[in-house]
């Protein structure tokens, strides 16, 4: 079959299914035209590139970015972003922020007219964008930003719908229609629903199907859209489409712009281009209820991950709390003042068989203030409660966070590994699980439980699990302090069983600025790293001609 052939087949496909057939097309099969996801990244960009500029002049920083539609996501990151020596720049977590309000309007199917302005139901998608603007901002305050990316999709899909299905862009609107986003703004000039509005196209042309009248009289009114049945009000216009069954019942054809191949695609990209401009707007509306720091916060702009704390509280760990406070204070004060300083803390106690509650907050200094003030007490047996406290800080957690355990006991409640492993990769977010006296209470038992589900999680997260002696913390937690920025990059990771040799090969370009080895294992491992030119370095060496090998507990960096 011919790719054109092909490609038709699938355009055919796909305006068989009742979401894309009333829709901005996706651009993975008409690429010709912009769809949902192109509109709202355009404006995403466009609006965080000029939160960042008014960010960077408030600070007396330059901002050399031209903000144009051309924008990429790369580039804004790199904009938006103080370079700091050994911290490569990532567009990782704002991606990821765009995606989740991609993958939320991309998800809005729904036949109900009023999510996508069919059917002249401009009071009810208007209540929806506006009702919707409410619970994000709602959510903004709560902190919950995952929830207002979803909602943000929702309202996006809905707001650009309404300059492909309705007749705006016919009327000569040349500017969004502003009152959709204000509730205090009347809709005017709404067509009745006796009024008639359109005629049937003639032939293949549904050029001129809008009956003069309405243009004249500036009446605003949209295409009605039923998959099901052909039934529609005498006189008015249909959506158009070979899945819109209204379409074919007089006046046959449609309005809408989907695509530039749809009743009125000459239009296509009129509608698309106004489509952005109004989701500028909205984003504008967002940024003035919020701010604009929480609104860098919103996309994601950020290059550092939240920082959660999950501390076991056991009696147990005795002279540990006094190391971890110490250890916490140095990661989050490290941050302060710098564009690796995370915009949220979280503090996750755990006892036995208490754990929680949750502690959020931007503020560095209460969550030093809070961490202080934990105390260990009670426990009475060694096993605790620590996947109950690592579920509940993922559960808590933005995506994307890096969330350190301490503990010194293995796990009472090891039965919620599954759940624990199934949160982690759906947030992406990394574990650090931080042993203290294991190595001590090896040497003093002849049998210790396993902490083997530690190293499996933090196997499944992409992060470390350190077992060290307390003296040991600052050391190890300043090792892995390299690991807690957005910006590294994982160009392997493995696992082996004890005593097997394995050999492990990895590639590395230019756009490596530094490179950090990490290897855990008991004091019997050795190893052996050889470079692409032959050099190689033991791990006998601590001073060789591949690096520098420091070790702390279980732990290996060259």
């Amino acid at each position: 079959m011919a790719v054109g052939a092909s490609l038709r087949l699938l355009a055919a496909l796909l305006l068989t299914l009742p979401g894309f057939a009333q829709s901005f097309m996706p651009n993975s099969f008409f690429f010709w035209t912009l769809s949902h996801r192109d509109i709202t990244q355009i404006a995403i960009l466009r609006k965080t590139a000029e939160v960042c500029r008014d960010v960077a002049a408030a600070e007396g920083r330059s901002f050399t970015l031209e903000i144009t539609d051309t924008l990429t996501v790369n580039k804004v990151q790199m904009a938006c972003s103080v370079p700091l020596p050994n911290f490569p720049i990532s567009s990782e977590m704002f991606q990821a922020a765009i995606n989740s309000v991609h993958d939320s309007s991309d998800a809005l199917l729904t036949p109900d007219p009023a999510f996508h302005f069919h059917s002249e139901a401009f009071l009810t998608g208007r209540g929806l964008i506006t009702q919707g603007l409410s619970a994000l901002k709602a959510s903004v305050k709560e902190q919950n930003f995952q929830s207002a990316r979803n909602t943000l999709g929702r309202i996006c899909h809905t707001l650009q719908d309404f300059y492909s299905h309705s007749n705006w862009v016919e009327l000569g609107r040349a500017a969004p229609y502003s009152a959709l986003i204000r509730p205090d703004q009347p809709l005017e000039n709404l067509a009745g629903p006796d009024v008639p509005t359109c005629r049937s196209c003639a032939g293949l042309s549904c050029k001129d199907n809008i009956l003069p009248a309405v243009l004249e009289k500036g009446l605003l009114t949209s295409g009605y859209y039923s998959a099901e049945s052909p039934a529609k009000p005498a006189g008015k216009c249909s959506h158009g489409g070979i899945y819109d069954q209204t379409s074919r019942t007089e006046p046959t054809g449609g309005i809408n712009k989907d695509t530039d191949s749809s009743s009125h695609g000459q239009l296509h990209r009129t509608a698309a281009d106004l489509a952005v401009d109004a989701t500028v707007d909205l984003l504008e509306d967002i940024r003035l209820a919020i701010g604009d720091r929480t609104f860098l916060r919103l996309m994601d702009i950020s290059q550092a991950p939240a920082l959660v704390f999950v501390v076991d509280t056991t009696g147990s760990m005795g002279d540990d709390i006094a190391y971890v406070k110490t250890v916490t204070a140095m990661i989050i004060d490290e941050r302060r003042g710098t564009p690796i300083e995370p915009f949220e803390y979280i503090l996750v106690p755990f006892n036995d068989p208490e754990f929680g509650p949750v502690t959020r907050t931007t503020d560095a200094d209460e969550m030093n203030t809070k961490i202080n003030s934990l105390t260990p007490r009670g426990g009475g047996d060694l096993p605790e409660m620590s996947m109950s406290g690592l579920r509940l800080a993922l559960t808590a957690a933005p995506p994307s966070s890096l969330i350190f355990l301490f503990t010194d006991a293995t796990a009472k409640d090891a039965s919620l590994k599954n759940a624990v492993t199934a949160l982690i990769e759906t947030t992406k977010s990394k574990v650090f699980p931080i042993l203290t006296n294991v190595l001590a209470r090896r040497r003093r038992r002849a049998v210790v439980p396993s902490n083997q589900l530690y190293l499996d999680l933090a196997q499944a997260s992409g992060g470390l699990a350190i077992e060290i002696f307390k003296s040991e913390i600052s050391v190890a937690t300043a090792i892995i302090e390299s690991l807690s920025v957005g910006a590294v990059v994982t160009v392997l990771q493995a696992a082996v069983d004890p005593g097997t040799p394995r050999n492990f090969t990895f590639l590395v370009d230019t756009t490596l600025s530094y490179i950090l080895i990490y290897i855990t294992g008991d004091s019997s491992l050795t190893f052996t790293l050889t470079s692409s030119t032959g050099v190689s370095q033991s791990s006998s060496e601590s001073r060789g001609s591949l690096g520098l090998i420091s070790t702390a507990g279980n732990l290996w960096v060259l």
